[in-house]
């Protein structure tokens, strides 16, 4: 209700109630004018009131309102990032050496962990970025100290980082790694390496390879 519409109304009332006091006795006006006043006054508390609840429920709408823009503009997001979230983590398995081998061989890690977005192929060990980013890689070793180690994290058919151990005749085991960051465009391939004639241990938990889309470029 406007508040210059009642303003309006109360004066229009009290022009009538005026021109009526003309012919009315003292006492009557008295009483009227008491009773007229006495209604205004209970109308503007009554109108005081309705205006203060009307502000609390705009108060609250606006904050549901907010809220509600909230949540969906967090829902937004959630579906944003797990529709371009990129991570894997997959072990080699077997019960002991995995090589030596004649010829530098790419290491398959059949046992996966963890495949969000199934860029990484448990068929092939190769891992094919499906968009383009900054992508986080690690990968561990663990082998017999009686062996040569040698592996090489690949990006395409260059030569990124590596890890390596010589063959000792005093130490039992060895473990190693490495990891690094890469740019990397859509449809580009990263996959692990095994030289010739060097080895790793196989077993679902000792030698793993693992990466991760860190952002989009």
């Amino acid at each position: 209700i406007n508040f210059t519409i009642v303003l309006s109304m109360l004066l229009y009332c009290s022009l009538i109630l005026a021109q009526d006091d003309v012919n009315v006795p003292e006492t009557e006006r008295t009483s009227e004018t008491q009773s007229c006043f006495s209604d205004s006054c209970d109308f503007l508390k009554e109108f005081g009131a309705m205006k203060e609840k009307q502000k609390v429920i705009e108060t609250r709408l606006t904050d549901s309102e907010s809220r509600l823009k909230d949540s969906e503009t967090r829902l937004q997001w959630r579906i944003l990032l797990e529709k371009n979230m990129v991570v894997f983590s997959a072990a080699a398995e077997g019960s002991g050496h995995i090589g030596p081998f004649n010829t530098d061989t790419t290491l398959v890690f059949k046992a996966v962990k963890t495949n969000i977005g199934n860029a990484y192929s448990p068929s092939t060990g190769i891992f094919a970025a499906p968009v383009p980013g900054i992508y986080y890689f690690t990968f561990f070793y663990h082998a017999a100290g009686s062996q040569e180690v040698f592996l090489t994290l690949m990006k395409n058919n260059e030569d990124v980082v590596r890890t390596a151990d010589h063959r000792t005749s005093h130490d039992g085991a060895d473990n190693g790694g490495n990891a690094v960051f890469l740019q990397l465009k859509q449809g580009d391939q990263v996959y692990l390496r095994l030289r010739a004639n060097a080895h790793v241990w196989g077993m679902q938990y000792l030698t793993t390879f693992s990466g991760f889309l860190v952002s989009q470029v």
